[in-house]
């Protein structure tokens, strides 16, 4: 607990050295994967993971976070947290085999069936792996998590654009999703060197279980949420609608994802073992919450202002009806980096049940919206999509922050430097951008809008909004981590 800033700080700064260059290792694959398969490839993986993500909330019934949760954790309790995960793990891939011709029949398209019963796997796969990976985010031991996370990237990402250059098609996306798991697994098995006991009940286990059932029905509410447009445009659209909208969701919003992942493992962790000190808390997540929206903001005004260009660049010239789409789920990023991190905070303050009723309420006003939408096709949808995302924020955010001891001041403060310096640089990038000669080719416009975007955001974040102090602490916590 003495050391947990520093220790805090330097696991921060390896899990955001890892993950800049995992969103490389993605961006390239993105690129080349963009010109070597279509959307209609895309669009029948995305048939299938609508319906698998929505069982794989319940991979590990919420017993990761739970694990993370506690003070201390036995050798038993996490004994019998491996063995539950793999009966979940066992029985999820089990369920999504035999739903396999559903879903084909539900589609009516026949190739999903083989799909299914390869992604299935996946469950028995990642959940022989939870528990190691527990015991080494309790150690705050993101070196070693990020080594795992790369290699399993760089080794699936090889294979999948090796089958997509032999003209394995939609299988070269399928791919990644069982190497990826896969290598993720004996990565953590050999890197911990755990072998977990026999099965039995610890005395602890009720509590997490009580835990991870909250968690658990707040991650599949937010899947449902955040799902359901793609699920009915397969449905009604077909292939290539899903696709092109599939495609342009992933790539508006794992920029964010990516980000608050980032932070957010770290954030948990620590907030987890200070939440018991409430001034020292809310210094935590006002640091973290800070600087996820402080990164995420440039990029939800980057991708409504240069969609044009980031959709050429990222997936090539056969993309070119997916720009509509794209710019239109710009501000879902923005919604994103502001509400997420209170995930954190509800999690680490054990108020889970919290998270579920934020959950049903927003559940239905999505499926509404994306039903409203859904008869004019993928931009139809996309606007009732961001449509509900930016009514339902302030809501959700004043119901998440009640009783916790943050105020919706403190948000707002957090948010009003970074949201002066996003505008202040969208009005210059903007601006030049608009003197370009119509020769420029889409990269060299891209390089310029957003090295000149960038560098007027730093410049306004720091001057004008009055930010440095924030970075010069960070600066110093991570120098003096770095230096440990």
């Amino acid at each position: 607990m003495q050391d947990l800033k520093s220790r805090a700080v330097r696991a921060g700064l390896i899990n955001v050295g890892s993950r800049v260059f995992s969103f490389g290792v993605r961006v390239v694959s993105l690129m080349i994967l963009g010109r070597l398969l279509t959307p209609e490839d895309y669009g029948l993986v995305t048939m299938v993971t609508a319906f698998t993500g929505v069982l794989n909330m319940f991979g590990c019934f919420g017993l990761f976070q739970a694990a993370i949760q506690r003070d201390v954790l036995s050798e038993a309790e996490s004994s019998s947290l491996f063995w539950l995960n793999m009966a979940f793990g066992l029985l999820l891939t089990i369920i999504a085999i035999a739903a396999s011709p559903l879903v084909a029949t539900f589609y009516n398209e026949p190739r999903l069936f083989a799909i299914m019963d390869v992604i299935a796997l996946t469950f028995i796969i990642t959940s022989a792996g939870i528990q190691h990976g527990v015991l080494l985010q309790r150690r705050l031991s993101f070196g070693t998590s990020a080594k795992i996370e790369i290699s399993s990237l760089l080794i699936a990402t090889a294979v999948s654009i090796a089958m997509a250059v032999y003209g394995y098609g939609y299988w070269a996306i399928v791919s990644m999703t069982i190497t990826q798991p896969l290598a993720t697994t004996i990565g953590l098995w050999l890197s911990t060197g755990w072998i977990p006991g026999r099965p039995r009940f610890a005395p602890g286990l009720r509590s997490m279980l009580q835990f991870g059932c909250g968690t658990t029905l707040t991650g599949f509410l937010s899947y449902i949420t955040g799902n359901i447009d793609k699920l009915l445009l397969g449905r009604v659209w077909g292939t290539e609608a899903t696709g092109l909208y599939s495609r342009s969701f992933y790539l508006a919003n794992f920029p964010c994802e990516n980000l608050n992942s980032t932070i957010g493992e770290v954030a948990f962790a620590a907030l987890s073992r200070t939440r018991d000190d409430p001034d020292r808390f809310r210094r935590f997540f006002l640091k973290g919450y800070s600087l996820v929206v402080t990164l995420t903001l440039p990029l939800a005004m980057i991708c409504g202002l240069f969609a044009d260009d980031l959709i050429a660049v990222a997936l090539g010239p056969q993309w070119g009806g997916a720009v509509g789409i794209f710019r239109i789920l710009a501000p879902t990023i923005l919604v994103v980096a502001i509400s997420s991190p209170l995930g954190w905070l509800l999690n680490a303050l054990g108020l889970v049940r919290r998270g579920v009723y934020i959950g049903l309420f927003s559940a239905p006003l999505m499926i509404t919206g994306v039903l409203i939408g859904l008869p004019y096709g993928p931009r139809g949808v996309a606007v009732a999509y961001s449509t509900v995302m930016v009514l339902k924020v302030i809501p959700v955010v004043l119901w998440a922050l009640h009783g916790t001891g943050l105020r919706a001041r403190d948000i707002a403060g957090a948010l009003a430097s970074p949201l002066a310096a996003s505008v202040i640089a969208a009005g210059i990038a903007f601006g030049i951008h608009a003197l370009y000669p119509s020769s420029l080719s889409p990269v060299l416009r891209l390089l310029l809008d957003v090295g000149i975007f960038g560098g007027a955001y730093v410049i306004a974040l720091l001057l004008i909004a009055g930010e440095k102090a924030l970075y010069l602490d960070l600066f110093r916590a991570a120098r003096a981590a770095s230096s440990a």
